[in-house]
């Protein structure tokens, strides 16, 4: 069982998605991305795209993210993440969107969204973390100094920077990766 770190939400704890559909983040890897990008938040928004339950996304708004979108295509990932979300009462701060990681770029683009955090955490075998940043990048959707969390597999390399953003980091535990990147100058 997965559960809330740190912040207003902590020990709560979080459903998973039945079967081997998502890999959740585990608790160890979610904790240590929270110490590394920042404890905590005076606000902003966050996007977790490939949703899963919910639990980075969670993660940010009980540290003081204000709001909060969750995108993911599996439908059964999307009743997690709801009834997580219902279980944190945290109806009122955040979006639940059923769409493909590409197309929802587009139309968060059309609604004039623009985020401080995201977190990409694509299924391992596909290998479009680079253009979703770009895409993320184009379409203005990061806010200037937005930082991004992107997993991946340990055996796949990801590029130091893709346009506007810079990897300030890298982590590995075990065969998961993890690459922090940020828009603008003054990284961390």
């Amino acid at each position: 069982m997965m559960r809330v770190i740190a912040g207003d939400l902590k020990g709560r704890r979080l459903a998973a998605v039945p079967g081997r559909s998502t890999r959740p983040t585990t608790d160890k890897v979610k904790e240590s991305v929270f110490n590394i990008i920042g404890p905590y938040f005076d606000g902003g928004s966050v996007l977790d795209l490939f949703a899963g339950t919910g639990g980075l996304g969670i993660e940010a708004l009980s540290r003081g993210m204000e709001q909060a979108v969750f995108i993911d295509q599996d439908p059964k990932a999307l009743q997690v993440v709801r009834r997580n979300i219902e279980a944190c009462q945290l109806s009122d701060r955040v979006e639940i969107h059923r769409s493909d990681a590409r197309r929802s770029l587009s139309w968060l683009s059309q609604k004039g969204c623009s985020f401080d955090l995201v977190f990409l955490d694509p299924p391992y075998h596909l290998t479009i973390i680079p253009e979703l940043v770009r895409g993320l990048a184009e379409r203005r959707l990061l806010k200037e100094g937005a930082l991004l969390v992107a997993e991946h597999s340990a055996s796949s390399e990801l590029p130091e920077e893709i346009d506007a953003m810079h990897r300030w980091k890298f982590v590995t535990y075990g065969d998961t990766s993890i690459s922090f990147y940020q828009k603008g100058t003054g990284f961390p």
